[in-house]
């Protein structure tokens, strides 16, 4: 298979073009490390100046949607030892959280000192939904380009139960742990509004109530909490405009007692159906569900071009691709 040069874009990926010398448009229209160090620092400083006029006002200043993998756990723990944050973590188990990633995440909460919530769906639902998600995407296909298309559901799920929980307790930052690539700079600091909500919400929601009914409501906002206009918070990735850096990431997490898991698979430090979700995009678009981020990562220079390809080639782990097929009695 034909991939760019310069990154890793492989030709089945969507809306990609190649020029002469074998590079893809993507990487043709990148700014360069310069300009984007400027629009990091721009965003950097206008989060900080917003942290310092919100901070102390309720109970909490930030919540985080916390998934017990490398980048939100480091988002964490710069969340609270850089920036002073008060933090809620918020973590929606979908059942197929691996078993390293809980003890992971006890101890981390643990070791920074912050209160950590759990959300537990029944079962059923997501089942449901991860099973038709199997037959094709339930999303419009542009969000199934930069990630898996059955790992958007939770995804979504995540992301309006969390929004909903910051409006309801009044937390002015709902943070994720995006890294570059996965979310673009635009979307790196914004103000929620009801209107722009509204409208995610409903492409995310529909699909969703269609597979699994009433069940999904409570995961999604209602109309008092959109008559709260002014406690809409803002949405947040601090990875995506402060140094990322892998391999300075890992140390300072394993100081809080994260270790890496070993019970997932090459892609995945927290979820085991991410082996699944992986293999069944791979084989319905042909290419991996990773690349258009960790492409970003490289052209960036945050991570080498070998080592995302390793990540990209690495076969997925087949018996625990096997053991999330049986919890969904697949075959």
């Amino acid at each position: 298979m034909k991939r760019c040069q310069n990154c890793i874009l492989p030709e089945t990926f969507p809306g990609i073009r190649f020029n002469e010398a074998g590079v893809c448009n993507y990487c043709q229209a990148y700014k360069g490390n310069d300009y984007m160090e400027g629009r990091r620092a721009e965003i950097r400083a206008e989060f900080e100046r917003l942290a310092q006029s919100f901070r102390g006002r309720g109970s909490y200043d930030c919540l985080v949607a916390y998934s017990g993998g490398k980048d939100s756990t480091y988002l964490l723990h710069m969340l609270r030892r850089e920036y002073a944050m008060r933090v809620l973590a918020l973590t929606m188990d979908n059942g197929f959280l691996s078993p390293q990633a809980e003890i992971n995440m006890q101890r981390v909460t643990k070791a920074l000192g912050i209160d950590w919530v759990v959300v537990r769906p029944r079962s059923e639902m997501l089942e449901a939904i991860f099973k038709r998600s199997l037959q094709g995407p339930l999303f419009a296909s542009k969000s199934a380009q930069r990630g898996s298309f059955i790992c958007m559901s939770c995804i979504g799920l995540i992301k309006f139960l969390s929004l909903r929980y910051a409006i309801e307790l009044n937390i002015p930052f709902l943070a994720f742990g995006w890294s570059p690539g996965q979310l673009g700079y635009r979307a790196a600091l914004m103000k929620n509004t009801p209107a722009m909500i509204r409208s995610m919400q409903r492409a995310t929601y529909e699909p969703l109530y269609n597979v699994a009914g009433e069940e999904v409501r409570p995961f999604f906002l209602e109309e008092r909490h959109f008559q709260a206009a002014d406690s809409f918070p803002y949405s947040v990735a601090p990875l995506v405009f402060t140094d990322y850096n892998e391999q300075e990431i890992l140390p300072t997490i394993e100081r809080l007692g994260w270790e890496r898991p070993t019970d997932t698979d090459a892609n995945s430090s927290n979820c085991l159906l991410n082996a699944l979700a992986n293999q069944a995009h791979k084989q319905r678009f042909n290419y991996h569900p990773y690349d258009f981020e960790l492409a970003q990562l490289v052209r960036e220079g945050r991570l080498s071009r070998d080592e995302a390809l390793a990540r990209i080639m690495a076969e997925e782990n087949a018996v625990i691709v096997r053991r999330v097929a049986e919890q969904l009695h697949l075959p």
